[in-house]
């Protein structure tokens, strides 16, 4: 007697990140790790490539001189996408991010500013992941508009970060970024980055993330997402960001325009970023302590907002 079970065609899922360090494609591997075990389900993975490759480790010239196009979301030439992701009707997206400057990385504003991403996005459910230090709010935001613009349906988002505190991990970030190596500065310094811990165990959100997908109720995934921490807001790190892109409009914006005087307003933008760092945001932290209790309502709200998509 022949089945009457019907057959159910494989699904396609698309897993795109770009990483110089290495951290961004432990994370996409490690969340992609129950699709990977799934029979019905085709894994596809792309790497976000540049025809200019940025340099890793990074010297502080080429770092601090990729802040205006960085901020600004100018995008640069990337390498094709292979014709077998362009002509592939993918089903869902894994897009994971790191952010620079407070903005996606260039090498993300590129892809998404792209026609090529424009092609693989079009009317596809996407989840977001980004690996960042910790300020990761408003490029979120910013990410958010690029897939509008897609017409890519954002249906999840991830949030891992480095779980030191703000300052020491401006330090250990730093030594990492400029060093190459993920180590403890100093020899007693907490490691920089998302914890290997953190990475290891990111393969939860990839359980939830596929049962919703399983179930055809990506509308309902969020929810489930944070309440098992894909998502954890500070509110202080959000005054933060907001407050330093307003600052860093200002500053991306004078520096791109005069290019003559570039290398010298980048000299004098990072002692700012160093005084701002250092002076400023401890100031503003104890405001945010001060202030909070008057606050409590409006920072309830921002907190269910961010934690949603």
């Amino acid at each position: 007697m022949l089945s009457t079970k019907a057959t159910n065609p494989m699904k396609n899922v698309l897993v795109i990140f770009y990483s110089q360090s290495g951290q961004l494609e432990s994370i996409a591997k490690n969340i992609a790790k129950p699709f990977l075990n799934s029979e019905e389900i085709n894994v596809t993975f792309h790497e976000i490539q540049l025809e200019k490759p940025f340099p890793f480790p990074w010297n502080k010239t080429s770092f601090f001189d990729a802040f205006p196009e960085s901020f600004l979301q100018i995008p640069t030439k990337l390498k094709p996408v292979s014709s077998e992701i362009l002509n592939t009707k993918f089903d869902l997206i894994l897009f994971h991010y790191q952010v620079w400057f407070l903005s996606p990385s260039i090498p993300i504003n590129s892809f998404l500013k792209s026609a090529e991403a424009k092609t693989i996005l079009n009317n596809t459910p996407v989840v977001t992941i980004n690996g960042s230090r910790n300020m990761w709010i408003m490029a979120q935001e910013k990410i958010k508009v690029l897939l509008r613009d897609a017409n890519a349906k954002l249906v999840g988002n991830v949030a891992l970060v480095d779980r030191v505190g703000n300052l020491i991990s401006v330090i250990t970030i730093v030594n990492w970024m400029f060093s190459g190596v993920k180590k403890r500065y100093l020899g007693f310094f907490p490691l920089p980055g998302v914890s290997d811990k953190d990475i290891q165990e990111s393969d939860k959100f990839g359980e939830i993330i596929l049962s919703q997908f399983k179930q055809d109720k990506l509308d309902d995934l969020q929810p489930k997402l944070a309440e098992i921490g894909a998502v954890k807001i500070s509110p202080y790190l959000v005054i933060v960001d907001k407050t330093a892109n307003k600052i860093f409009n200002k500053w991306s914006n004078l520096i791109h325009k005069h290019q003559k005087n570039r290398k010298t307003l980048l000299k004098i933008f990072y002692v700012y970023l160093f005084l701002a760092i250092w002076l400023i945001s401890p100031i503003v932290y104890i405001l945010h302590l001060i202030t909070y209790p008057f606050k409590f309502k409006t920072i309830k709200k921002e907190t269910q907002y961010y934690q949603g998509v």
